[in-house]
């Protein structure tokens, strides 16, 4: 993907066709029915409240291969809405019929703020989550639909979604770093004037999505937002912020900010609830770890206090990509701030 050229901003029907036609190839959905923890962790979501599921309208909101809508008529669901605005629909509908489920899963094209139901719902289901959460913005999606169809006192799975943030210290990005300095002892050309060049370059203002392993998380992680889905409105996804308070394991240097969510499903009748996580601390999913580097690293020491304001937004060139500002304190280091966002997928994209 190529970012030259200025940012432009997209309207909202490019926008959304980009969004959608990227779930339009088999690769993304067989990575995610392939993330164990995301699929079976829903699976047993919908089992678990099959007292709520079984003889009830279900809809299921992106449902993509209708996988959950499946899950849903297992579960002993009268009638499931499958609601999938992109082409996999067509697939979807195979797959629902080669499984004799036909009668009970009607899959639906088209996006949610457009279609119509033929009845109101009792469960609204749907895996939305995009990276740090609210990339891609689907849940907005959910919410439209909770509004529209969702008969009071009805059920919605995920019932919560929080956000966390902590501190870590990339190893890759300072070797990354180191490399130029290397460079001499192997061919005899001194390239460590590059490295101001790398630096610029690798710490950037992207938002990084990659694996943050345990040894790199430099303090216990802090909660720093919580949505509730049966009360969230879309305007206040428009600002999703928060503060964080941590204090750091031991000497280390802080180059970076690893942001994760969790989502929550309740589970009647039952001492704990259901909780999908993406945390490092947790197996790895698809979903792996939002990676904010800073400019350049902090050194702390066991108990710095590393405090902040993260706050989360839509992005001006495209209402469906998240922007991250974090304003943080690290020890007795004068206050920083520093913008991230993800990478535009519509420029030099093929």
């Amino acid at each position: 993907m190529s970012h030259a050229g200025k940012k432009r901003k997209l309207d909202k029907s490019r926008q959304d066709s980009l969004y959608f036609d990227s779930y339009s190839d088999v690769t993304i959905h067989e990575e995610m029915i392939a993330d164990h923890v995301r699929t079976n962790t829903y699976r047993m979501a919908i089992f678990k409240n099959s007292e709520s599921i079984r003889g009830k309208v279900v809809l299921d909101v992106g449902a993509g291969t209708g996988v959950l809508s499946i899950f849903c008529a297992q579960a002993g669901a009268k009638k499931v809405y499958a609601v999938e605005a992109c082409s996999i629909a067509e697939q979807a509908a195979k797959i629902v019929k080669h499984n004799n489920m036909e009668d009970r899963i009607e899959v639906i094209r088209g996006t949610m703020e457009t279609v119509e139901l033929p009845e109101k719902v009792e469960v609204i289901v749907s895996e939305w989550m995009g990276y740090a959460l609210l990339h891609e913005s689907m849940l907005n999606s959910v919410l439209h639909a909770r509004d529209k169809w969702l008969k009071p006192g009805g059920v919605i799975l995920p019932s919560k979604a929080e956000l966390y943030i902590a501190p870590i210290c990339d190893p890759v990005a300072e070797d990354r770093l180191h490399f130029w300095y290397t460079v001499k002892d192997q061919y005899g050309v001194d390239m460590s004037c590059m490295c101001d060049f790398a630096r610029k370059c690798i710490l950037n203002s992207d938002i990084t999505v990659n694996t943050v392993t345990v040894e790199d998380v430099l303090a216990h992680p802090a909660r720093f937002a919580e949505l509730d889905l049966y009360s969230v409105t879309a305007e206040e996804l428009r600002a999703v912020k928060g503060h964080f308070s941590c204090e750091s394991f031991g000497s280390a240097a802080v180059n970076a900010f690893c942001v994760y969510f969790t989502v929550t499903f309740p589970c009647p009748d039952k001492p704990h609830a259901l909780v999908l996580s993406t945390s490092p601390f947790k197996a790895e999913t698809h979903w792996k770890q939002a990676v904010l580097y800073l400019d350049s690293p902090v050194e702390v020491v066991q108990d710095t206090p590393v405090t902040g304001e993260v706050s989360m937004y839509p992005s001006e060139e495209s209402a469906r990509h998240v922007c991250i500002h974090v304003d943080f304190t690290v020890g007795e280091q004068k206050r920083q701030s520093k913008t991230f966002s993800i990478p535009d997928w519509s420029s030099g994209q093929t």
